[in-house]
């Protein structure tokens, strides 16, 4: 149950803080105007809260593992928002990362 609860607080970080950037983006580079900053801001702040829900207490372990969530949720957003087309290799390294996640925070410690 605890990594099903870590799963899902790495993928609400993620939604937070790529949306928060996506919004900030197109407030500023896109001239969307300065709403959509603030918007982004405020989730960008939102996803600062997340990572401590998750259960693990160690800061950098966590981070660390979220670092690969927020690679590949980001190739993710790409595709879903942005019409992104990534190549095999961008698929490749997402898997990477995501085996790092696994890695960093489900293997087996004693």
């Amino acid at each position: 149950m605890m990594v099903v609860r870590s799963v899902a607080l790495f993928l609400l970080a993620a939604l937070a803080e790529i949306g928060g950037a996506w919004l900030v983006w197109q407030g500023w580079r896109e001239h969307r105007g300065p709403w959509w900053i603030v918007a982004g801001v405020a989730v960008l702040g939102a996803y600062g809260f997340v990572a401590t829900l998750q259960p693990s207490p160690d800061f950098g372990r966590v981070l660390a593992a979220y670092g690969g969530v927020f690679v590949a949720g980001s190739l993710a957003w790409g595709v879903a928002v942005d019409g992104f087309r990534p190549d095999r290799w961008d698929v490749a390294g997402a898997l990477v990362c995501l085996a790092g996640v696994a890695l960093i925070m489900y293997a087996p410690r004693s």
